[in-house]
């Protein structure tokens, strides 16, 4: 890996002679912490790394991103960073992450950049819309209560953190620059041209049943979607193991085992 800081591309799990990297990018209010626990599901021979955006981590004292461009500019380079000494990675995004890996994979091919074997998306609607009423879920008029609510309930937001005053006001904190800069995203019309893989959970309030097909038509390759049981972040044993749902990490070439381009492949999945 380039010279880039470990507290910008953490390394979750490193296997020597590793054949391919799974990159995951944040969730709005979120770090690299939902993503440890992954270590243990991935396929032999995958590294997992994470990246950590300004203002959280161990980037806590760097001042937070305050535009969507700013923070994609940012993680474009952490991604680029992570995959330079080359070999195929796979790119993951969870809800805002995923509008952010979509915007990374197309400004890596805009500037010639190696590409990811697969794009994965999880739990956020199609960007091409635009940011709409149903994506501001969680939102800026929200008190903090509702927020702490909303992640507790659709997040990750650990049990411990909720007695402590000081950690409830910096997830709060948190959460709200994150919601700020996803307020300022705008769709530019461009499209991939890898392999996409969707997830959504069946319980989700915010993803359309339209995500699929919609998200199936921003790439010229193929896609698949995979729903899933549970709600934002599935049920945890779900989450837990997310890695082992992602063909890409497995097949020799990267391909996540989809139907010919143009069709979407819904699978509700146990």
């Amino acid at each position: 890996m380039s010279a880039v800081p470990d507290t910008t591309v953490v390394a979750l799990k490193r296997t020597e002679g590793a054949e391919r990297t799974l990159v995951c990018l944040g969730f709005c209010g979120g770090g690299t912490a939902a993503y440890h626990k992954w270590a243990a599901a991935m396929p032999a021979a995958t590294d997992l790394l994470a990246v950590c955006y300004p203002g959280r981590e161990g980037r806590f004292v760097e001042d937070f991103a305050d535009s969507w461009g700013a923070l994609a500019e940012d993680a474009t380079a952490a991604v680029r960073a992570a995959t330079a000494a080359g070999g195929p990675y796979v790119l993951f995004g969870h809800s805002m992450g995923g509008w952010m890996a979509f915007d990374v994979t197309c400004r890596l091919a805009a500037a010639g950049d190696p590409a990811p074997e697969a794009l994965v998306v999880s739990s956020c609607n199609a960007p091409d819309r635009g940011l709409t009423a149903r994506d501001r879920f969680p939102a800026q008029r929200d008190g903090d209560g509702e927020l702490l609510t909303w992640m507790s309930t659709h997040g990750l937001l650990p049990a411990h953190v909720l007695g402590d005053e000081d950690l409830t006001e910096m997830a709060v904190e948190l959460m709200r620059a994150d919601i700020r800069v996803r307020d300022t995203f705008t769709y530019g019309g461009a499209k991939v041209t890898v392999p996409l893989q969707v997830f959504s959970g069946a319980d989700d309030p915010v993803v359309g049943d339209d995500a699929g097909t919609r998200w199936g038509g921003l790439t010229t390759a193929a896609h698949r979607h995979d729903v899933l049981p549970g709600g934002h972040f599935y049920t945890p044993e779900v989450w837990r193991t997310l890695p082992d749902r992602i063909p890409a990490l497995t097949a020799p070439d990267g391909q996540p085992h989809t139907p010919p381009t143009g069709h979407t492949d819904r699978r509700r999945a146990a």
